[in-house]
């Protein structure tokens, strides 16, 4: 973003630097989009980003003690500049582009979350989760290119969920090796699959004496792999109502998630073994799809016949 402002663009270089150090299968701060967008996306994901990793450390009131330092910062950084490069960044990334700071408060309740509860009771569970630990994220995009439509916004959540649910059903091992599990209890005691078979089944993923996943994981899998495509196929025209600069990011962002989740049911839902990852030529070759619109060929190419729209 350009600005007479030393400070600042020190502030969104450093934001540019922190968000290329990790790796995500969903673009952030993509080229696709314009520059000063891209600045800004970047400050909104290393905000996130550093408020997940708070999320994972020891100790859940050092965890929340955290998560609250950040909070008082976000709301401090919309009043004025900020010391921190990040905050300074954001705060005028929300004052440029007018942002609804609830939607960053949002993403800090989902970490505040992540602290406190492991387990999931049923699959509503992790629909109201995704309300604020996905969803804030596409409404903010939406907000950066001027769109406040609830038809938009209702597209884009749709995506934001089905984005969520990929991303638990893909780290399955990464998740049981911090002790959560992503699965509703309600889906697993109805499948007949207990905490110790994904233990057993998790050994086995990493190489060591553990028992390979059997058919009741397979029918579990398939059944919530089943309930997220319905999400992404929610949200499919979501990238040709937005405005052009957004459409080709949209179309890349539905489209490496839908891989994913194609990745997951060819490797029969063994994520154990097979945790999907995109690589840079995978990219490459979903972006050279996003020149022209999803069609509805994609979508069954993706999700397969069966969920035709």
């Amino acid at each position: 973003m350009k600005s007479p402002n030393p400070n600042l663009k020190a502030a969104y270089a450093e934001c540019r630097r922190l968000a290329r150090r990790h790796y995500e299968n969903f673009p952030v701060a993509s080229l696709l989009v314009p520059r000063d967008r891209r600045d800004a996306l970047a400050a909104i994901y290393v905000f996130a980003r550093a408020a997940d990793d708070f999320a994972d450390k020891p100790g859940v009131e050092g965890r929340l003690d955290l998560l609250a330092d950040w909070r008082r910062r976000l709301y401090a950084c919309t009043e004025s500049e900020a010391d921190d490069p990040i905050f300074r960044a954001l705060g005028d990334t929300i004052r440029n582009y007018k942002l609804s700071v609830a939607n960053l408060d949002n993403l800090l309740k989902a970490f505040e979350s992540d602290a406190r509860q492991y387990r999931h009771e049923n699959f509503a569970s992790l629909i109201n989760y995704s309300q604020y630990s996905a969803n804030p994220i596409g409404r903010m995009v939406l907000e950066l290119f001027g769109h406040r439509e609830p038809e938009l916004i209702a597209y884009s959540d749709n995506i934001c969920t089905a984005l969520q649910l990929t991303n638990f059903w893909q780290d399955v091992q990464v998740d049981l090796e911090l002790d959560r599990v992503s699965f509703p209890l309600e889906d697993m005691a109805r499948f007949n699959v207990s905490l110790q078979d994904l233990r057993r089944w998790g050994l086995q993923g990493q190489g060591r004496a553990g028992r390979e996943p059997d058919n009741r994981w397979r029918e579990l899998m398939e059944m919530e792999v089943g309930r997220t495509w319905e999400f992404f196929l929610k949200g499919k025209p979501l990238p040709d109502k937005v405005v052009p600069e957004l459409r080709r990011q949209l179309r890349l962002t539905w489209l490496t998630g839908t891989e994913i989740l194609s990745r997951i049911e060819a490797a029969n839902y063994d994520v154990f073994r097979r945790r999907p990852k995109l690589k840079w030529f995978d990219y490459l070759r979903l972006y050279m799809k996003t020149r022209r619109p999803i069609s509805d060929g994609d979508a069954e190419v993706a999700a397969g016949p069966e969920r035709r729209v």
